[in-house]
């Protein structure tokens, strides 16, 4: 999809594509968003804001992670929850109720946001703005950290440890972000958590820290109990509003489908590349 052009004949740089793909398997999910960042022209493309759930709950590991050194992978395979790589890093995340999002973008999109830290507070201030929306105070890691506390620490386990830009409410972290940077383009994807799903999770991760409950919170959590649907509408216009963006419904590209189809037969829905990371 070409990008559209403003009256003067300049490219249109407000308008994205809104991509509702509604909840999907694991393998699904992780094929579209690779999908939508191997379709898109920085030159041409119109930028994309996806949305998404899963179902059924599954754990996502990060793109250089080794899957077996943080969950029991029998034990997840016994309950029947798969187990994903995602194309960013980070650590082990456990995906039940929770509202995902994905960007595909170029930094000319975002103000020519160049750095990964510039890119990741351009694309995460949405979260803020949305939480504000619901009526509680929510801010970056780096703006609200207490003395000596560190951030940027390496854990095997998403929501054990806090970086810069993470989102944090009352000092507890909601959701997880990251980011992959291709030339040019900028992919980002993360979580709103609707309910705590933490302590269903506790089971399958082999060294869980301790606090690691303490240490994150929910939307329910933090009294907000609406349906998704309104939730999804009030990210939406959060989104629009702090980006100064124009959202219009899409649906993804015929090509778009068929290189979600290959990669999640030829990928994602092998062991091989999900638990060990490599290409089958």
């Amino acid at each position: 999809m070409s990008a559209t052009l403003a009256a003067d004949g300049s490219p249109n740089l407000t308008r994205w594509r809104l991509v509702d793909t509604g909840p999907l398997d694991g393998p699904a999910n992780m094929a579209v968003d690779e999908a939508l960042l191997l379709h898109f022209d920085p030159a041409a493309s119109l930028p994309v804001l996806r949305l998404y759930g899963w179902e059924p709950p599954a754990f996502s590991v990060g793109r250089f992670q080794r899957a077996e050194d943080a969950l029991h992978l029998e034990r997840c395979a016994a309950a029947g929850i798969p187990v994903v790589r995602r194309i960013t890093g980070g650590g082990v995340i456990y995906h039940a109720a929770e509202l995902t999002y994905a960007v595909v973008c170029a930094p000319r999109h975002i103000s020519d946001a160049q750095g990964v830290k510039e890119s990741f507070r351009a694309l995460t201030g949405f979260l803020l703005r949305f939480y504000g929306t619901l009526g509680f105070e929510a801010s970056w890691a780096v703006d609200s950290q207490p003395p000596g506390k560190r951030l940027g620490v390496r854990t095997p386990l998403c929501f054990a440890g806090q970086e810069e830009y993470d989102i944090v409410s009352g000092g507890r972290k909601i959701g997880g972000n990251a980011q992959r940077r291709l030339k040019d383009v900028i992919f980002q994807h993360g979580s709103v958590p609707l309910r705590c799903a933490l302590a269903e999770a506790l089971p399958f991760f082999r060294q869980p820290p301790a606090g690691l409950q303490e240490g994150a919170t929910s939307l329910a959590q933090l009294g907000v109990t609406a349906d998704s649907a309104w939730l999804r509408e009030r990210l939406v216009a959060a989104f629009a509003e702090s980006l100064g963006v124009d959202l219009v419904s899409a649906f993804l590209t015929a090509e778009e489908k068929a290189t979600a189809a290959r990669l999640g037969a030829e990928r994602y829905g092998k062991a091989a590349w999900n638990l060990h990371g490599e290409t089958p």
